[in-house]
């Protein structure tokens, strides 16, 4: 009997390795697909031992061709983080555009299951909350988060005209801001920058006055919630999120209390287009899916910043490796 097996695109991202250490733990062969524009062949490097492992360097917004059957596609690749996107505005317009397309044509190719990584940026700074799949948005388009926020909504169109037009078996996941081991401490987000000038002892630098909002979830939590949309017959949207919702302020005094940092909190510019709110209506993940966040907040953050802690390098020298000893994909044209 063959093993099932499942691509991974962006798989040595934060959340594409984790992906890819569960799937491994479910019974999957995995192919891992990465270009390392922000990924780390460091995030998988435990996972290379394993023979039903492969680790591929590609860009998916190129042609891509995976030989042998394939039972999953799981579209992970793209910039994530703002200090990303907006370094990388062309590249991430691309990942969310050509590279769902050609995601998309290998999952028809092989008549694999496909699962989208979307986000609660779909909705953009929200005028309904908490945020229901229902939800259109409010997205600004020429904004400077708007590479990343349409980029992702595109995406979404493009799964729904391949379920429809293709009849490509298809489910797309809305990803609530999530935070754990192997984020990158200079990523720009709220809580690994909090974390690593907390541990430093610096002032922790929040935007406005803080009142904004997020709902954060712990790593695994958000896996586990993943595994069983892909495993589950919803063609979604799904909300995959913590709905535990507190203020960016709150957030930064309790990394300080968690920490036993002395460090103050100062204040600093509100970036552009920043979400007043964030909080996901999880009804139809504990419904359909039998799913809700189990890790604890404070637990999560712990053990995040137990891992932040490890780590030898600080961040301001985290550097990611261009990586080219990881083999190049083979370019094929998949299915259209």
């Amino acid at each position: 009997m063959r093993l099932r097996r499942a691509v991974v695109t962006g798989g040595a991202g934060f959340l594409g390795s984790h992906l890819c250490h569960r799937l491994l733990q479910e019974g999957y062969e995995v192919v891992c697909l990465d270009d390392f524009c922000t990924g780390t062949s460091a995030n998988v490097e435990h996972l290379l031992e394993d023979r039903r492992f492969r680790l591929v360097r590609a860009d998916v917004t190129d042609y891509i061709h995976v030989s042998g059957h394939v039972d999953a596609v799981l579209h992970m690749a793209s910039p994530a983080s703002p200090i990303d996107y907006l370094q990388l505005p062309l590249q991430t317009l691309k990942v969310g555009s050509i590279g769902t397309l050609h995601s998309l044509g290998l999952a028809r190719d092989k008549q694999a299951r496909f699962l989208l990584a979307s986000t609660s940026e779909s909705y953009g700074d929200p005028l309904v909350h908490p945020q229901p799949e229902t939800y259109w948005g409010n997205v600004n388009p020429v904004g400077p988060r708007g590479v990343y926020d349409e980029a992702k909504r595109f995406g979404e169109a493009t799964t729904m005209a391949y379920r429809n037009a293709r009849e490509v078996n298809t489910t797309i996941a809305r990803i609530f801001n999530t935070f754990g081991p192997r984020m990158r401490p200079n990523d720009g987000r709220a809580i690994p920058t909090f974390i690593g000038q907390a541990v430093r002892g610096e002032p922790l630098t929040v935007a406005g006055d803080g009142s904004q909002t997020r709902s954060v979830c712990y790593v695994d939590d958000l896996i586990e919630g993943l595994v069983r949309l892909l495993h589950s017959e919803l063609a979604g949207p799904v909300n995959i999120g913590n709905c535990g919702e507190m203020s960016v302020l709150d957030l930064a005094r309790l990394i300080i209390d968690l920490t036993g940092s002395s460090s103050d909190i100062v204040f600093v510019d509100r970036p552009q287009d920043d979400p007043t709110v964030r909080r996901p209506d999880i009804t139809l993940a504990r419904t359909a899916l039998g799913w809700e966040p189990q890790v604890d907040v404070r637990d999560g953050l712990r053990r995040t910043i137990e891992w932040f802690r490890e780590l030898t390098l600080t961040p301001e020298s985290v550097v990611v490796p261009q990586q080219s000893q990881v083999p190049l994909l083979v370019s094929g044209v998949t299915g259209s």
